[in-house]
């Protein structure tokens, strides 16, 4: 029988013995009893660990989640947005949103898509793999999509492309922007909007989950969130509970409309990603989704270039905070070295041997640190992403939503990256399989001139 992913308690334990120490806390006894039980690592890139478990292994797994839960952190990294707020010197005053137009909105989807889609064949492999697929092809530094054409077969059998992906992300195989969580949602979001305006709620989000999102087509978080609420469980205690994965990526790849909906205003867009966000995340987590929407907020503008909308995102992440610093050092990082591979060398020595490959800190360092090298340029931003390794369709459609809002509407985009989408998207969010991004931007537009 088919194991359920990222939900069994063997599997999460471990995942949660690396969390709490990222997270201030100190988990050495409770890991050594989970060692001396004979409890196995983490599963370093599946969903869940390929044997099952004891009942007692599984019962010891339990009981040390919530024992891990207990543990003090000393670390002042809140969830709570008014106490966001007070440890923000800068946050941003409440702005009128800017006119925004259809075109550069109908950009920043094909942005996303696009940059998606060039990461998901890739996604799961290391990053020397990465490099080595695309060298084989003369498509180094990365600068068109990812092909099987030309590459030995040696190459191919060491490093795989993503199991679900290669049939449609390919040069070769490309025909419409395939269906993908980093789409879904966006598209989701879309429809919270339309059913309960800016004002929504968390519990809202729950909702339209229950209603809407199959628990198949969510991982991590927020695969855990649903299960609890499926338990009774109400946010924010749905992000809390045996929730190991509540600082990864999962509330970042939510964040794009609500900045997209909030143009001028980044305090308006960071509010409402922290209502979304704190479903699922706590912390980091929470405030890696509000700086990308307020990124996009100040993107969506028109009014500053990529630099300043990265600053502008900053104002709302408490500045002592790992996500702060890990930014910080990215954008760094990003000004100091002409060589992007040096960059993501530096990246990865930091944050690879302690942090998985989708925990937020160094994806989104990663996406600031590759907007911040290319300049804010679209193919610049999107390929050095991905090229950068760690989570690479969720950095490519990050990067090039943003990239895509600076470049201000579709025509100023490559031919190369949006001609292959054919303007049609497949998804299972009910009522938006095969639409297209120029109608997903009239909708858009639409919730982003409501009152």
């Amino acid at each position: 029988m088919r194991r359920v992913t990222w939900v069994q308690p063997e599997d999460l334990i471990g995942h949660e013995l690396r969390q709490a120490a990222l997270d201030g806390r100190e988990p050495k006894v409770i890991a050594a009893r989970w060692r001396a039980a004979g409890g196995p690592d983490a599963p370093e890139r599946a969903g869940a660990s390929p044997r099952y478990a004891s009942r007692y292994l599984r019962r010891l797994a339990e009981d040390l989640l919530d024992e891990l839960a207990d543990l003090p952190s000393r670390l002042d990294e809140p969830t709570g947005l008014e106490r966001i707020k007070r440890l923000c010197p800068d946050w941003p005053a409440p702005a009128p949103r800017t006119p925004l137009s259809p075109e550069r909105l109908e950009a920043a989807w094909l942005g996303r898509a696009a940059g998606c889609l060039l990461g998901k064949p890739v996604e799961k492999l290391p990053l020397d793999g990465i490099r080595a697929l695309a060298q084989a092809v003369g498509n180094w530094p990365l600068s068109t999509w990812f092909t099987a054409r030309g590459v030995p077969g040696e190459l191919l059998a060491a490093h795989p492309w993503n199991r679900r992906s290669a049939a449609t992300s390919l040069a070769e195989t490309i025909e419409g922007m395939p269906e993908d969580d980093d789409l879904n949602f966006p598209l989701l979001n879309l429809l919270l909007l339309q059913r309960h305006g800016r004002a929504f709620t968390t519990a809202d989000v729950a909702a339209l989950w229950l209603d809407e999102l199959p628990p198949g087509r969510v991982f991590t978080a927020e695969r855990i969130a649903l299960r609890n609420l499926l338990l009774g469980l109400e946010p924010p205690e749905t992000a809390r509970h045996r929730n190991p994965f509540r600082e990864w990526i999962g509330a970042v790849i939510r964040a794009d409309v609500h900045g997209w909906t909030n143009p001028g205003d980044p305090a308006g867009a960071a509010e409402q990603a922290h209502r979304d966000a704190t479903l699922t995340h706590t912390a980091n987590g929470v405030y890696a989704a509000m700086f990308v929407a307020a990124t996009l907020a100040a993107a969506a503008s028109g009014e500053h270039d990529v630099h300043a909308c990265l600053r502008i995102g900053l104002t709302v992440v408490p500045p002592g905070s790992r996500l702060a610093e890990a930014v910080r050092h990215a954008v760094r990082l990003a000004h100091e070295h002409a060589d992007f591979d040096t960059v993501v060398d530096r990246l990865h020595a930091r944050y690879s041997p302690t942090h998985h490959w989708v925990h937020a800190l160094p994806n989104t360092a990663l996406t600031a640190a590759a907007l911040t090298h290319a300049d804010g340029d679209f193919a610049g931003s999107i390929c050095r992403a991905v090229s950068g390794g760690l989570d690479t369709d969720s950095n490519g459609a990050t990067a090039g939503s943003v990239a895509g809002l600076l470049a201000g509407s579709p025509a100023a985009l490559p031919d190369r990256f949006t001609a292959p989408l054919k303007n049609r998207l497949a998804t299972t969010v009910g009522g938006f399989d095969g639409i297209g991004f120029d109608a997903l931007a009239h909708l858009t537009h639409r919730e982003a001139s409501r009152p």
